[in-house]
């Protein structure tokens, strides 16, 4: 019989060693060993809640190819962590020759909890010999439960950089030489698939990305409001014309990542990333301000709202 899969909040969990039979912190009412002491079947439905740099991880997560960002410890080691969207053969956690310590978004498997799953990645790095990988984590990787909440500060922010390849897969050899044939393969392979991707940069935005797939560009905005709130003022600015960046930049719909909601607008491929950010930056203003308002839905505003909804769909 299949094991039975369980929601949670995904709020920080109890600290190690901490007594399984009192109440859970995720806030859910059961004891620590029957919520998110239990093990790998539970889903923890939104696995960066209470980070400020939830909306980024999120973006690393499920659609930037290829960016690094230095990973902000509440307790910094001295050994360089670096966060990553993909390493390479999808592994978890690498630790270069040097001892620096590189943690992979996007790996080959995962538990139902994201934030756990790069938090034993770090711990399996802290503790590995350099020049070894870690292809697996999740179940493969066990010990008491830590998750990112436990070791990141909750208040920092991450330097993302996005990268137009992969070339710093391989850090440059110390005599110069060419990576080995089967190396610069694999590394021509993950370069044939990037999407470019540039953040959009304007005051008040944040986690705000310009992607070209090929055939059409879009905008994809990590939101970090709760989602119901975040769809009201969505159909507020739709009842009123305003959901649009331009003429040529109209809303496409959205889809639901790791508890929080990423909005998508199709743009004017011919256009530069750059010169979304005026429209971004004036979008932004007329979200915080539909966000800030009190008032019931009006009628047309629930309908916009019924017609926003069923152009969501959720990745997990």
């Amino acid at each position: 019989m299949a094991k039975k899969t369980r929601d949670r909040s995904g709020r920080a969990a109890a600290p190690a060693g901490e007594n399984p039979r009192r109440p859970c912190p995720c806030g859910s009412g059961k004891r620590y060993k029957a919520c998110h002491g239990a093990g790998d079947d539970v889903i923890v439905i939104r696995p960066f809640e209470g980070l400020v740099a939830e909306c980024d991880l999120v973006a690393m997560r499920e659609f930037l190819p290829s960016a690094t960002a230095p990973l902000p410890l509440r307790e910094p080691s001295g050994v360089a962590v670096t966060l990553a969207t993909v390493l390479p053969g999808a592994a978890a956690a690498l630790v270069r020759p040097d001892g620096s310590i590189l943690l992979g978004m996007q790996v080959q498997t995962r538990s139902g909890d994201l934030s756990a799953d790069l938090a034993r990645a770090l711990r399996w790095a802290q503790e590995a010999v350099p020049g070894t990988a870690l292809p697996v984590v999740g179940p493969g990787v066990g010990g008491d439960l830590v998750r990112l909440q436990d070791v990141l500060d909750p208040a920092a922010t991450l330097d993302l950089t996005l990268h137009p390849d992969f070339g710093w897969w391989i850090p440059p050899a110390e005599d110069g030489s060419e990576p080995a044939p089967d190396v610069a393969a694999s590394l021509e392979r993950a370069n044939a698939v990037i999407l470019p991707t540039e953040p959009v940069s304007a005051a008040g935005v944040r986690a705000a990305y310009w992607v070209d797939t090929g055939s059409k560009a879009h905008l994809r905005w990590v939101r970090p409001e709760p989602e119901e709130e975040l769809l009201a003022a969505l159909a507020r600015l739709q009842a009123r014309g305003e959901l649009g960046l331009s003429d040529d930049a109209r809303y496409a719909g959205s889809f639901r990542a790791h508890g929080l909601l990423v909005p998508v607008w199709d743009l004017d491929r011919e256009l530069h990333a750059k010169e979304w950010s005026e429209p971004v930056a004036a979008f932004a203003a007329r979200l915080d301000a539909a966000l800030a308002e009190t008032a019931q839905l009006t009628d047309a505003e629930r309908r916009a709202r019924d017609a926003l909804a069923g152009k969501q769909v959720t990745l997990r």
